[in-house]
């Protein structure tokens, strides 16, 4: 797997989907973490809340996918939109699936896009403040899911060695440009059909679970 992939979604998700179907170290499993009332990240602080002037946020019913087998590159299925989120410096996030696979694991597909007219850099929380996930490179390991039902908070996973089961090497992204991204979970139980997906520096959005 490379560790200093490019922004897109290409080999790196399906290497990352193997091997966490091949086993997830007790490290990664331990970064399921409870949170009462929708409060605390993985620094301590309330997520519960979108901070001021962070854009917006809106959600969609969601749409049955069809499971894409993993036979090389793969991209997100962008005929379905369950959440669009806008961030005040010009990012924007689509959500377009949140699926359930057989080994326990929910894989969040969408795309990142640079609405604005110069280039961005990406906020260095989106790579989250785990210290060994920030030794990895930049990521989206700060993305976080919260279960309002069973009141808990889902972490990105990580593989054995380590590295985060999301997008990796975002640090730019030119103007108009759009990046596919996925980011992988502990899937919450069968019974919740949605969650609050929380993006460091962005506002908050409602996603369905298919």
């Amino acid at each position: 797997m490379e560790r200093k992939g490019m922004a897109f979604m290409s080999n790196r998700y399906g290497t990352a989907v193997r091997r966490a179907a091949a086993g997830v170290s007790v490290a990664a499993l331990a970064a399921l973490l409870s949170a009462c009332g929708g409060g605390g990240d993985q620094g301590g602080n309330d997520t519960g809340k979108a901070p001021e002037n962070a854009g917006s946020a809106s959600s969609v019913p969601s749409g049955r996918q069809t499971p894409k087998e993993d036979s090389g590159p793969t991209v997100p299925d962008t005929s379905t939109t369950l959440a669009t989120i806008n961030g005040a410096n010009g990012f924007q996030f689509v959500i377009h699936s949140a699926a359930r696979d057989q080994g326990g694991f929910l894989t969040v597909t969408g795309s990142l896009k640079n609405t604005s007219s110069k280039m961005l850099i990406a906020p260095p929380h989106w790579s989250g403040e785990e210290v060994s996930v920030k030794q990895t490179g930049p990521s989206l390991a700060g993305i976080t899911l919260l279960d309002k039902t069973e009141k808990k908070r889902y972490y990105v996973l990580r593989d054995t060695e380590g590295y985060p089961l999301t997008t990796t090497g975002v640090t730019t992204v030119k103007a108009g440009e759009t990046i596919s991204v996925f980011a992988q979970f502990p899937a919450p139980p069968a019974n919740i059909t949605q969650v609050d997906i929380q993006i460091p520096q962005m506002p908050v959005a409602t996603i369905e679970i298919s």
